[in-house]
């Protein structure tokens, strides 16, 4: 078992929490696009109150622990691993509830490149304690805007975790799918499993889109998020994401598998 000192040695070595490697200018360019309500980063959240510059600013310093000083405008931005630890408990107490009650629960990710593995052993670990893997939707497309205009991509699961691929993009070794923030696939995938398959998750676990979207919809909805992410820590504040685990996203995908084991150890799921 991963104790909790171990855990947060390894936030810190691996660069998970700690300084990141998440620019403060990158922050600070998204809380001044929530502010503004600039879609790019709302990730499908709509926020019940005005957020300035300023409330947001305080709102990750207190969920994150990144500096709310507004005149720190440039360098690593950081996370509180304690933060992040406290998060990661809350994290494993909702898998343990939707794991007693053996609920249907959907995973997916905006970041398979790097937290497809998370998610996959979450998945493993949820389905053998007889909770269903819902995978409503798979092979449908959905139209995003991206940068490069609007793109066409197919929603896939691999290993029960949902993904977005560009059409023909099987995997052919290293490729895992899309990068996407966008809140189109999980709103895709909650309605066919509502018409199709008669049943909604009662946890959605994922990350962007997928976590803001959810729970926007009024499903529970856990995961992830950097301190770029304003939008979760905002849907956290107003109550419609349970729980937000402030974490650098963009890191090698072996340095989330420690987190795994602990998150399932804490929940008593464990394999």
């Amino acid at each position: 078992m991963l104790s909790t000192g171990a855990l947060r040695a390894h936030l810190l070595a691996a660069r998970l929490a700690g300084p990141v490697a998440t620019s403060r200018e990158t922050s600070l360019r998204s809380y001044r696009l929530f502010a503004a309500r600039d879609p790019r980063v709302m990730l499908g959240l709509a926020p019940e109150r005005a957020w300035g510059e300023g409330d947001l600013l305080r709102l990750m310093a207190d969920r994150c622990g990144v500096s709310a000083d507004p005149a720190h405008v440039s360098g690593p931005d950081a996370i509180d691993p304690d933060r992040t630890v406290a998060a990661l408990d809350a994290f494993a107490e909702r898998l343990a509830l939707v794991a007693e009650r053996r609920a249907p629960v959907l995973l997916g990710t905006g970041h398979p490149h790097r937290l497809l593995g998370f998610y996959a052993g979450l998945a493993d670990a949820l389905s053998a304690a007889g909770c269903p893997v819902l995978t409503p939707a798979q092979g449908r497309c959905v139209d995003i805007t991206t940068r490069f205009g609007v793109r066409t991509y197919h929603l896939d699961y691999v290993r029960g975790v949902a993904l977005v691929r560009e059409p023909g993009g099987r995997p052919t070794g290293g490729e895992t799918g899309a990068h996407t923030h966008s809140p189109l696939p999980v709103r895709l995938a909650l309605q066919d499993a509502a018409e199709r398959l008669g049943v909604l998750p009662e946890l959605v676990i994922g990350d962007h889109g997928w976590v803001c979207g959810a729970g926007q919809l009024g499903i529970e909805a856990i995961g992830p998020a950097d301190t770029d992410d304003p939008a979760l820590f905002v849907g956290e504040a107003e109550g419609r994401v349970s729980v937000v685990v402030p974490v650098d996203d963009g890191v090698r995908a072996p340095f989330y598998r420690p987190l795994t084991r602990y998150v399932l150890n804490r929940a008593c799921l464990s394999q």
